[in-house]
C-alpha cells in the first residue's frame, strides 16, 4: 500500500489530523490497534476552547456539537465553604468554552471521515515503524494474523501516551520532562441533572472534588482519591455521600444522585516529550504530552498539535516547503509548556496533597483568596481556561 501520511491512532488527534488534511487534499490512511467500538467507548473530557470548535467548524465537523453541545461563560471555584464564581466571558473580551464530551467529537470525526470515503483500519496489531530517519518511511502490520505495509511520505504518530510511536525513537533521540501527582481523580458518569450550569471546582480538607456535566441530563463528577484506590471500595451510595461532603450545603442539598454508568480512577501526570519531530516521524497529542486533567487542556492541546502539523503537511507538499516541517516542533512546543504551566497551577491550587503542611495550606488559601478578588488574576485564570490563541 501506498499514501502520503500514514497516521497512527483513531483518536480525536489522529481523526482531527485526517480531516484537515483531507480538507488540503492530502492523502491520509490510520491505522488503529482497537477497534471501532471500543474507541467510541471511551470516556475522556469535554472541555472545548473555542480554538478546537473553530477546527471542527472548518472541516465541517461540528453540526452536532452546535445543536446538542452547551456554552459556558463561567465556572465556580468553592472553598472556604463559598463559591465563588469567574466570568470567562467578561474577562476575555467575549470568549467562552463549550461543553461538548471527547466521545462525541470522536464519533462525529468518524462519521465525517466515513463520509468522505477515507481508510481507517482498525484491529491493526503489531504496528511497527520503519526508515522514518530516511525519504521513505514504511509503517507494518497485521490483521487478522496477515502482514502488511504501508509506504509513505511522513508518519504522525497520534497513538497516545502508551503508543507504539514514541516508543520507535531511539532513548537517546529524545528528552522526557514527567511529574506524577501524588493522588488520582474518581471519576462517575451518571444519567442525572448536572448540579450547576457551569463547572464547580472544589477546594475542600477532604480533597479537590469537580462538578462537571456532558449534557444537560448527564453529569460527570469527580473525587481526589489515593492512588492505590479501587473503584470496588466506591459503590455508589459512598461516592455521593463523600461528594456532598466536599460541595457547600446549597448544592450538596441539590445534587440529584442516580446509579453510576461508568466509574474509573485516573492517575494524573504531567508530561512532555522533546522534541516532537524525529526525521519523517512527527508525534502529536497524548504521544507527546499529557497534562493533568485539572485545567481540561488534554484535548485541547492535541487539537492545537494537529493543526501546526496540517499546517506544516500543507507547506510540505503545496509549496514543496520543509520549513514547516522544521518549526513544527518548536511552535507546538511554546503552546505545550504554557498549557503544562496552567495545569499544573489549577492541580496545586485546588488539590490536597499527602505532604502539605500548615503553611502550605496557609499558601494556598492565599491563593484562592487573592485569584478571587483580582481582576488580574482573573483575567489570567480566564485567558488560559478558554483557551491561548492557536
Amino acid at each position: 500500500m501506498r499514501t502520503q501520511v500514514v497516521i497512527v491512532g483513531a483518536g480525536p488527534a489522529g481523526l482531527l489530523l485526517g480531516q484537515l488534511l483531507h480538507a488540503y487534499g492530502i492523502e491520509s490512511i490510520i491505522l488503529e490497534r482497537k477497534d471501532r467500538a471500543y474507541v467510541l467507548a471511551r470516556v475522556r473530557a469535554g472541555v472545548l476552547e473555542q480554538g478546537t470548535v473553530d477546527l471542527l467548524d472548518s472541516i465541517g465537523a461540528s453540526d452536532r456539537l452546535h445543536r446538542e453541545a452547551l456554552i459556558h461563560d463561567g465556572l465556580e471555584i468553592l472553598f472556604g465553604g463559598v463559591r465563588h464564581r469567574i466570568d470567562l466571558k467578561t474577562a476575555t473580551g467575549g470568549k467562552s468554552v463549550t461543553i461538548y464530551g471527547q466521545t462525541e467529537v470522536t464519533r462525529d470525526l468518524i462519521d465525517a471521515r466515513d463520509a468522505c470515503g477515507l481508510t481507517t483500519i482498525y484491529d491493526a496489531d503489531d504496528v511497527s515503524l520503519h526508515d522514518f530517519d530516511t525519504h521513505a518511511p514504511k509503517v507494518r502490520f497485521k490483521v487478522q494474523g496477515v502482514a502488511r505495509e504501508i509506504r509513505c511520505d511522513v508518519i504522525a504518530g497520534c497513538d497516545g501516551f502508551h503508543g507504539v510511536s514514541r516508543a520507535s525513537v531511539p532513548a537517546a533521540a529524545v528528552r522526557s520532562f514527567e511529574r506524577e501527582y501524588p493522588f488520582g481523580w474518581l471519576g462517575v458518569l451518571s444519567d442525572t441533572t448536572p448540579v450547576s450550569d457551569e463547572l464547580i471546582y472544589v477546594n475542600h480538607p477532604r480533597g479537590f472534588a469537580l462538578c462537571s456535566m456532558r449534557s444537560r441530563r448527564r453529569s460527570r463528577y469527580y473525587l481526589q482519591c489515593a492512588l492505590d484506590d479501587h473503584v470496588d471500595h466506591w459503590p455508589d451510595d459512598r461516592f455521593w455521600d463523600e461528594l456532598k461532603r466536599r460541595l457547600d450545603t446549597d448544592a450538596a442539598s441539590r445534587l440529584v444522585t442516580g446509579p453510576s454508568i461508568e466509574k474509573s480512577i485516573a492517575p494524573l501526570r504531567s508530561f512532555v516529550a522533546e522534541p516532537l519531530r524525529f526525521g519523517r516521524l512527527f508525534l502529536a497529542g497524548d504521544a507527546a504530552h499529557i497534562v493533568p486533567p485539572t485545567g481540561a487542556k488534554g484535548l485541547n492541546l492535541a487539537a492545537s498539535d494537529v493543526h501546526y502539523l496540517a499546517e506544516a503537511f500543507r507547506e510540505f507538499y503545496a509549496e514543496r516547503s520543509d520549513a514547516g516541517l522544521a518549526t513544527y516542533s518548536e511552535r507546538a512546543l511554546a503552546r505545550v509548556w504554557k498549557a503544562e504551566r496552567f495545569s499544573w497551577w489549577m492541580t496545586s491550587i485546588l488539590h490536597r496533597f499527602p505532604d502539605t503542611d500548615v503553611f502550605s495550606e496557609r499558601i494556598q488559601q492565599a491563593e484562592l483568596d487573592y485569584l478571587v478578588g483580582s481582576q488580574a488574576a482573573i483575567a489570567a485564570l480566564a485567558e488560559n481556561y478558554v483557551g491561548l490563541p492557536l
